[in-house]
C-alpha cells in the first residue's frame, strides 16, 4: 500500500460524523424506522406492589378498533428458565408473561398490540386486571432488618482497631443519596420481524452482539438466526441492554408474523429499566496530627430486589485513592419489593465519592489542613488495597493544575467568609477515580477497490461519538487520511465486542480496530490487486489483552465548584465548576470535552436536584416523570470547564484510557463541600434541596431525611 506521510487523526478535534443527520432529522432511531405492515405493541404494568393476578378480562379488548392480540401469563410463548443476565444470575426477567406472580409495582402484566400505537393505548388503558395483593415492603433505610452482606464484598488491610485507636482525630460521619435514574433524552424502544427464519431487531442498546446472544438464549434459537442493529442511540447510561419490552416484542412478533414496534413511555421507563439504588453510607477516617491517614472505613448500603441481588458497590471507591495503614470496605444490600437497580454511569463511584471526599473535606477542617494538601499528604505509591502499580497515575497534576485555573490560592478558608448581598459564596474541591480496562472485542478492516477502508465492529454509539474516535483510529493503523475511512458498527453480524459502558468502549474497540489495520496492511503489499470484494483482516484481541500486567488501571480527576447560596430562600446556585482530568491519551478533544462536561452536570444535577421517591402505601413512584423527577436544565448549568492534562496509558496502544465515568465522580461531593465553605454547615444527605439548607440555618445541622 502505498501511503504519504501525514500527521496522527488520534488527538485532532473532528465534528461528529453522524452530526449532520442528526440535526437534520435524517437520522433513524429504533421507533422511527419505517416497516410494511407494522403493528404497534403497549405494555400493561401492574397498579399493584406485590401479590398475584387473579383475572384478565380481554375479551372486550381484543374487540376493539385495531386490536390484534392480547399478551398475557394464560397465552404467552413459554422462555428458556436457564437464561442467566449480565450479572451471572437467574434473570427475573424470563419471567415476563410466565406466571401469575407480581413482585413489584410496575411488572408487565401484559402487551396489546393493533395497528397503531393510539389503538394499542386506548386498548392497553381499558383493559382491566384483577389482582389479589399482599403485603408488600418498598421502604430502605440503613441498617434495616434483613439487610445483609454478599459473598465477596468485604475488603480489609491492616489492624483497623489498633490504627483508630493510634489515631489524633478520628470523623465518622454518615451520608446518603437517594434512588436516581438514568433519564436517556430517547426512550427505550424496539422494532421487532422475523424477515427469511432470522429475527431481525432494530433496537436501542448498549451493544448489539450482547442483546442478541441473550434472546437467542431465551428464546432457543440458533445464536445465528438473531440479527440485531442499533445505530443510532439517544443516550443510555447503562439502562439499555435486555428489558421486558424485548421480550414481549419478540413474542408478538412470532405470534403475528408481522413486524412489531414497542416505544415505553417516560413512566414506563421508570417503572422497568432500572435506575441507581439509594444509599446509605459511613465512613471512618483516622489520621496522625500532620494529617497522615492510619485508618480508613467505609460502609455503605444499598437496596436491591427480591428477585435479583444487584450491588450498587459504593466502598469499592476507595481502595486505589488514598494511603492508609489500614483499610475495611463493606458493601451490603437491603431487599424489598422493587423492580431491580442497575448499572448507571460511574456505579458505585458516583454515591461512594460523595461519602469519601465529603469525609476527606470534613478531615480536612478538623486538621486545620486544606483540602488539597490533606490529599496530596496521603498520594500514595501503589494501590492501597492491592498493592499493585498503577498502569499510571497523576492525579496530584489534575489537583495542581485545577487549583491553579481556578484560583484556589485566593480562597479564604473559612465558611461564611464571603458574602455578596443575599448569596454567601463558598468554594469546594473533590477527587476523582474511575477503572479503566479493556475488554475482548473483535474487528475487521477491508480495503475496498475505490481506495477506501471499511471498518465492521459490534460498538455502539450512545451519543458519545464512538464512530468519530474509531474513524480516527482506524486512519492511523492505516496511515491514511480519515476520509477514506467508513466505520460501520452497533450491528450483532459484526462479531462478538464489548458493550458501551465501564469507560471500556473506545479502549476495548480501538484496540481490536489497531490490530485489524496493522493486519490488513501487511497483507496490502505493493502491487496487491485489490478484488471487487476487497481485502479484509480480522482479528480477536482477547490473547491481546490477556498479555496485560496485572496493574491497577484507572482515570484520576480533581472537580472543583463555586457556590452561592441564598440562607432566606434556600436556593443554591452553582456558578462555576471546573474539572480536571488524567484520563488516557484523549482521541477526539471536541467529543471528549463534551463527555466530560456532560458528566459534570449530571455531578450537579446529583448534588441539587434528581431525587425518585416511593409511595410506601403504593409503592409506585411519585411524579415518575420530567414534571416530578427534577434534573438540571439549562438555567442550572453554570460556566463549566473541563480540561485534562497528559496521561497515556503506557499499556495500550493508543494510549486510552477512559472518558464516559470519570466526568461525574466527586463532582456532588465538590459542590456539598463547596456548599459547607459557604453556610458552615455540612450538607451529608443528597439532593441539597432548599428545605434542607434552611433546616440547617435554622437548627444549626441538617437532619438526614
Amino acid at each position: 500500500m502505498t501511503t504519504t506521510a501525514k500527521p496522527d487523526a488520534v488527538g485532532v478535534a473532528r465534528t461528529r460524523i453522524e452530526g449532520h443527520a442528526k440535526v437534520t432529522g435524517a437520522a433513524r432511531y429504533a421507533s422511527e424506522i419505517p416497516f410494511t405492515g407494522l403493528t404497534h405493541g403497549w405494555l400493561v404494568l401492574s397498579t399493584i406492589a406485590r401479590g398475584r393476578i387473579t383475572a384478565i378480562e380481554d375479551e372486550a379488548v381484543r374487540a376493539l378498533p385495531g386490536v390484534l392480540t392480547v399478551l398475557h401469563h394464560g397465552n404467552a410463548p413459554r422462555v428458556s428458565a436457564e437464561f442467566f443476565g449480565a450479572l451471572g444470575q437467574p434473570d427475573p426477567i424470563v419471567e415476563v408473561f410466565q406466571h401469575d406472580k407480581v413482585p413489584h409495582a410496575g411488572w408487565p402484566v401484559a402487551l396489546v398490540v393493533a395497528e397503531t400505537s393510539e389503538q394499542a393505548r386506548e386498548a392497553a388503558e381499558a383493559l382491566v386486571v384483577r389482582y389479589e395483593t399482599e403485603p408488600h415492603d418498598v421502604v430502605f433505610a440503613a441498617d434495616r432488618p434483613g439487610t445483609y452482606t454478599p459473598e465477596g464484598r468485604e475488603d480489609s488491610k491492616g489492624d483497623l482497631a489498633a490504627e483508630l485507636a493510634a489515631s489524633a482525630v478520628v470523623v465518622e460521619a454518615s451520608y446518603t443519596t437517594p434512588e436516581q435514574h438514568h433519564s436517556a433524552m430517547e426512550p427505550h424502544a424496539v422494532t421487532v420481524r422475523w424477515d427469511g427464519g432470522r429475527l431481525e431487531v432494530f433496537d436501542a442498546n448498549q451493544g448489539s452482539k450482547w442483546v442478541a446472544d441473550d434472546l437467542a438464549r431465551m428464546f432457543s434459537l440458533d445464536p445465528e438466526t438473531v440479527h440485531v442493529r442499533s445505530e443510532h442511540v439517544g443516550g443510555a447510561f447503562g439502562s439499555k441492554g435486555l428489558r421486558a419490552h424485548h421480550i414481549a416484542a419478540v413474542m408478538a412478533a412470532t405470534e403475528l408474523q408481522r413486524p412489531v414496534r414497542i416505544s415505553l413511555t417516560r413512566r414506563q421507563v421508570f417503572a422497568i429499566t432500572g435506575y441507581r439504588s439509594p444509599t446509605a453510607q459511613r465512613v471512618r477516617l483516622g489520621a496522625d496530627a500532620d494529617g497522615r491517614l492510619r485508618a480508613f472505613e467505609h460502609e455503605a448500603q444499598c437496596m436491591t430486589s427480591n428477585l435479583r441481588e444487584f450491588v450498587e458497590a459504593s466502598a469499592g471507591y476507595g481502595h486505589a485513592m488514598y494511603a492508609t495503614d489500614a483499610l475495611r470496605t463493606l458493601d451490603r444490600v437491603t431487599p424489598v419489593d422493587v423492580a431491580t437497580p442497575t448499572w448507571m454511569r460511574a456505579p458505585g463511584e458516583a454515591p461512594g465519592s460523595f461519602a469519601v471526599e465529603s469525609a476527606i473535606d470534613e478531615l480536612a477542617e478538623r486538621l486545620g489542613l486544606d483540602p488539597i494538601a490533606l490529599r496530596v499528604r496521603n498520594e500514595p505509591t501503589a494501590a492501597p488495597l492491592s498493592g499493585l502499580p498503577f498502569s499510571s497515575r497523576n492525579l496530584l497534576g489534575c489537583l495542581e493544575e485545577g487549583a491553579r485555573r481556578f484560583g484556589w490560592s485566593e480562597r479564604d478558608p473559612r465558611p461564611r467568609a464571603r458574602r455578596e448581598g443575599r448569596w454567601l459564596i463558598g468554594t469546594g474541591v473533590a477527587a476523582a477515580r474511575f477503572f479503566t480496562g479493556a475488554a475482548p472485542s473483535t474487528a475487521s478492516v477491508t480495503a475496498e477497490q475505490d481506495g477506501t477502508f471499511t471498518v465492521r465492529i459490534a460498538a455502539a454509539d450512545v451519543g458519545t461519538g464512538a464512530r468519530t474516535a474509531l474513524t480516527s483510529i482506524a486512519a492511523d493503523a492505516l496511515d491514511v487520511a480519515p476520509e477514506r475511512v467508513h466505520v460501520r458498527i452497533a450491528d450483532s453480524d459484526f462479531g462478538p465486542a464489548w458493550v458501551a459502558g465501564g469507560s471500556m468502549g473506545t479502549r476495548s474497540w480501538g484496540w481490536a480496530v489497531m490490530a485489524a489495520g496493522a493486519e490488513l496492511r501487511e497483507k496490502l503489499v505493493a502491487g496487491v490487486d485489490i478484488p471487487a470484494d476487497g481485502i479484509t483482516a480480522r482479528t480477536d484481541t482477547a490473547a491481546l489483552i490477556a498479555t496485560l500486567a496485572e496493574k491497577e488501571r484507572h482515570a484520576f480527576g480533581a472537580q472543583f465548584a463555586e457556590v452561592a447560596v441564598d440562607v432566606t430562600t434556600g436556593e443554591v446556585r452553582v456558578r462555576r465548576l471546573l474539572g480536571v482530568f488524567a484520563a488516557g491519551r484523549i482521541v477526539n478533544p471536541l467529543t471528549a470535552r463534551s463527555q466530560l462536561i456532560g458528566g459534570m452536570t449530571w455531578g450537579l444535577s446529583m448534588a441539587l436536584h434528581e431525587e425518585a421517591v416511593r409511595d410506601e402505601a403504593t409503592g409506585g413512584h411519585v411524579g415518575a416523570d420530567f414534571a416530578g423527577y427534577h434534573v438540571a436544565a439549562n438555567a442550572d448549568v453554570p460556566e463549566i470547564e473541563a480540561a485534562w492534562i497528559d496521561d497515556p496509558d503506557p499499556d495500550d496502544p493508543v494510549g486510552i484510557k477512559g472518558i464516559g465515568e470519570i466526568g461525574i465522580v466527586g463532582t456532588a461531593a465538590a459542590i456539598a463541600n463547596a456548599v459547607h465553605h459557604a453556610t458552615g454547615f455540612r450538607h451529608r444527605d443528597l439532593p441539597i434541596r432548599p428545605d434542607r439548607v434552611l433546616l440547617a440555618e435554622a437548627g444549626g445541622d441538617t437532619p438526614h431525611a
